[in-house]
Parts: C-alpha cells; structure tokens; sequence
C-alpha cells in the first residue's frame, strides 16, 4: 500500500495496481478494511445492530462474487466483535465506482485502483448491481450447486429489468423494489443458517393455499466454507396495500376515544366483559357494538380468521420435518423455562436501576413488579407439559400489527423472521400458535395507549379514565378475537388445546411477551414502561 493524494481533495487514500477483480485477494487493502474503515462505516448504518455495545474488532469471515457478463461485484461476510464478549455477523456486497457523485452515504473508502481514483462503496447504491442480482434470480437455474445459489420460483413470469429503487424505513434489512412490482429484502445481519422469513415464505407458497402473504418469487443463498446455508436476500411479489395495521388501528381506536366524548358515553353504562371470554360477534351488546364501531368489530374478527387461516397452513405438513407439528414434552419446556427465567431476571435489574425514571402510575406497577417477583418467577417455571394436549407449530414469531398490511378490506402477513432477540435456533423452535395470538393481544394493548399517549389534548377525559376505558376495549377486542380464531382452528382440526389449556398458554405467553417488551421500554421510552407494566400487572391479577 502506498499513501497517495486525491487530486481535487489533499486527502490521503489507499493506492493499488491491482484490478478490481483481484483486489480482495490483497491482504494489504483488506487489513486496512478491517482497520477502522469499515467499523466507522457501518456504525452509521440503520441496520447495525450494536449501536449501543463497544466494538472490538471486525474480521472477515467469508467472500463471494457476484456477477454476470464480465461485472463483478464483492459479497463481504463480516463477524463484528464487542468488548461484551459476544459477536454479530453482518452482510455488505461491495464496489468500485469512479463516480466521483456517488452517494456520499455508500462510500466505505476512497481508493486509486490502477491508476483510476475512486471509491469502495455499499453496491446497493449502485444501479448496475441491483440489476445484476435481478437478472441473475430471475434466470436462475432450477437446480444450482454453486457457492452463490440463486433460486426462483417456477410459477411466475420474470419480464426483463426496468428499475429499482430503496425502501428507506427498515431497521435492520435492505429493501429494494423491482419494475414496482418484486421487492427484494437483501439481510443485513446473517446468520449461519437459512433465515426464518426465506423458509416460511417459501413454505406458504409452495405448500400451502395461505394467501395472505406476499407471494416468494426467489432468494440468495450462500454455502460457506463450513458448508452452512446462509440466506443472504429474499424476492417476493410487492403487495398493493394501505399502510400497516398498526397505524389503521390508531385512527380507528382514536376514533373511538373521540366517538366516547362527543356521545357523552359513561363507562359505567358499558357492560363488562371477563378476560378471555369468547363473543360472537351476533353475542355483543349493543351498546358495546355502538361504542366499538363495526368498523373495528369486523377488522378484528377478520384478522382472526387470517391469523387462524395462517396457522393451520402453517400446521398442515406431514413430511418435511422443521414445519410437522409436535407435541409437548419434557426438551422444549427445559428449553422454555431456561429462556424465560434469564430475561425475566435482566428485566428485574433493569426495572431495579430504572426506577428513578418512573413516576406516578408507571411507578406504582414497577414496584409491584418488583414486589411479586417470586410470584412472577413461580408462574414461568410452573409449566407442566404432561397436561398439555395441544400441538407445537412453526410460527410467525414477532406477530404484532406492524408485520400486518392492510388491503382495501383484508389483511396480508408479513416478516417472519422470528423475534429480534432471540437467536436463529430459537426462533424456529416449534410453539404453541397462541403465542402469536398473545403478541397480537400486547400489539392491541399496545395501540390502545398509544393513542391515549398520543392524543391526550384530543379528549375531555383525565388520562387515567381514559386507561379505564382503554381496558375495556382491549378486553373486547381480545373476546371477538378468540371466538373466530377458536371456531376457525376447530373446524380445520388444529389442536390448540380446550379452554382451559387455552387460557393457561395464553397467560402465560402474554406474561412472556410483556416481560420481553419491558426491556425495551426501560431502555428507549421509559414513558411508555406502563404499557407492559400493566399487561403484566393484568395477568398477576387475572
């Protein structure tokens, strides 16, 4: 490596006479990637996931070519480690480019590559890149036996490339749409394994008739050194929608809050309803019905006709072994309680060094948290299989109302890559299905105060009433909910359990995830901790 000076700019730059092509095999250029460039380059990514840990250092584990027709491009597999003792791996396909008006935001390094100044950039900033990468999934081979394994899907027609442009809103993948018809989600953090949203889109389209989903069209799958499949991107069909059900649900239940005021509707003449009762939707007082809107009443009723649908899909195979359904036994409840007692004793910490954040109400729950630990603890280990009879799923794994598109008068599901927190063999344990009907559940609390914490200038009412009538609403979104989703399982023959059993694994996942979501709270809105507070409070007091 020799120090030259860009032309225009005095600044010193990494200088060699290799080609492009031959680069990555100069341990000069790659020690000074692993230098410090890339670690300040992708610490200013959205999609790093250890913005808050102390990085150590960056080693490369892996890289490939992607290319076709003489272009090629670099498929970089970084292992980043933390002074915490623990390590990520990351995805970057990378390029050389002379434009000097590139991005300023894709520029990894300034380089003079053969005599020609220029710069190592993200490729995915790079048209000609995502255009290769279209054409070379969309002429796939049936059957590929390379380390670069390109797949597509038989059924659809791939017409020639015409555009592709980012989707500038994802935390931890990289989105680009084709012809305004394919997105392609490029994974970012990776994993030594396929990923979860690759095996479960593909599964759904081509073994099941759930349709609720976008269609898979292709992917990109790496065989590493250990050969280990790595999913590396997944195609899909991109799907005409109105937005995530989880901003139609705000404007929805805002509408009710409003509704509340200007009917002058007293909470005490809105007949109670018992957590976890079912109600049909013919069963609802008519005061209730008048309160909620039909509106809301059918778009809950209709999620939980998909949600089930999804489920029984997902419960359907009898041959290939990750997706045949399983029963419970002693393996997954070790497995379960090891899980659960470990974050529940972080949240404990963080709740105990987090208190001073916490007033009023927010506070009152934190210690009573804090108090009924032993209690909390109890209910997490106190899980016995032996009375168990329903069966295990693959499931979607991070189901709330923000992986839910709305279309025009149904639903499409979307993201089943699995909980961010959990690692890649946990997520594709088998579950009962009514954990994700719990993540919905929390999803809906979650709205519900949202809006009140949003729009409290909005309404007549102290806020503490309006979580009076916010619970209320919950308790009959949740009835109209399992009613559908227990008389549409039931009739395909999904075995989630009787009642009992039913309301047994549902407390006992909403216990989980409200555990799970105080972590967060406490760490980035301690404003919002009351949201799982009080959901972990319900079901102390249930």
């Amino acid at each position: 490596m020799t120090a030259k000076i860009f032309a225009n700019s005095g600044t010193s730059i990494f200088s060699s006479t290799k080609k492009w092509e031959e680069l990555i095999e100069d341990t000069e250029f790659v020690n000074v990637l692993l230098s410090g460039v890339l670690e300040e380059y992708i610490q200013k990514q959205r999609w790093f996931g250890g913005k808050s840990n102390k990085l150590k250092y960056i080693e490369l584990s892996e890289y490939f070519k992607i290319q076709q027709d003489g272009e090629v491009y670099f498929g970089l597999l970084l292992e980043v480690n933390f002074v915490e003792a623990f390590y990520h791996h990351y995805f970057i396909p990378v390029a050389f480019t002379s434009d000097k008006n590139i991005a300023p935001k894709s520029r990894i390094l300034p380089i003079l590559l053969d005599n020609q100044e220029g710069f190592i950039v993200d490729a995915i900033y790079l048209e000609s890149f995502r255009k290769v990468v279209y054409q070379r999934i969309s002429s796939a081979l049936l059957v590929d036996k390379t380390p670069v394994q390109y797949h597509k899907t038989e059924e659809f027609n791939f017409l020639p490339y015409k555009s592709s442009r980012f989707i500038g809103v994802e935390q931890s993948n990289t989105s680009i749409i084709y012809n305004n018809t394919i997105i392609l989600k490029f994974f970012r953090r990776i994993y030594a394994d396929k990923n979860p949203d690759y095996e479960m889109s593909r599964f759904l389209s081509d073994k099941t008739a759930f349709r609720q989903t976008p269609p898979y069209l292709g992917s990109i799958n790496i065989i590493d050194s250990e050969n280990i499949n790595i999913t590396i991107g997944l195609m899909q069909k991109l799907v005409p929608n109105n937005g995530d059900a989880w901003e139609y649900f705000l404007k929805e239940i805002h509408q009710i809050f409003l509704n509340t005021d200007t009917k002058e509707i007293s909470l005490k003449d809105l007949p109670a309803v018992e957590m976890f009762q079912r109600k049909k939707l013919s069963e609802l007082p008519s005061q209730i019905t008048d309160w909620m809107g039909l509106n809301l009443i059918h778009k809950v009723n209709l999620l939980a006709q998909r949600t089930a649908e999804m489920h029984i899909a997902l419960g359907s195979e009898f041959e290939e072994t990750a997706f045949t359904p399983a029963r419970f036994n002693g393996d997954y409840t070790v497995w379960l309680k090891n899980r659960l007692t470990y974050q529940f004793q972080n949240r404990l910490n963080l709740t105990e060094n987090n208190l001073h954040k916490l007033e009023g109400y927010a506070l009152q729950l934190a210690k009573e948290f804090l108090e009924k630990k032993n209690e909390i603890r109890k209910r997490l280990v106190n899980f016995d299989w032996t009375k168990l009879k329903g069966e295990r799923i693959r499931i979607h794994g991070d189901y709330h109302l923000g992986q839910i598109l709305v279309q025009d008068d149904d639903f499409c599901i979307l993201d089943f890559e699995g909980e961010p927190e959990s690692t890649i063999r946990d997520r594709k344990v088998k579950q009962p299905p009514l954990k994700d009907v719990a993540g919905l559940f929390r999803s809906f609390h979650y709205a519900i105060y949202a809006t009140i914490f949003n729009n409290t200038k909005s309404y007549n009412k102290p806020q503490k009433e309006l979580f009076e009538y916010g619970e209320l609403l919950y308790k009959y979104m949740v009835a109209i909910f399992l009613e559908t989703y227990r008389e549409v399982t039931q009739k395909a023959n999904l075995h989630i359990g009787y009642t009992n059993e039913r309301i047994f694994l549902l407390k006992y996942c909403l216990l989980e995830k409200a555990i799970y979501e105080l972590g967060y709270e406490l760490n980035s809105r301690p404003e919002w901790t009351i949201i799982p507070l009080k959901g972990i409070s319900n079901i102390l007091n249930s």
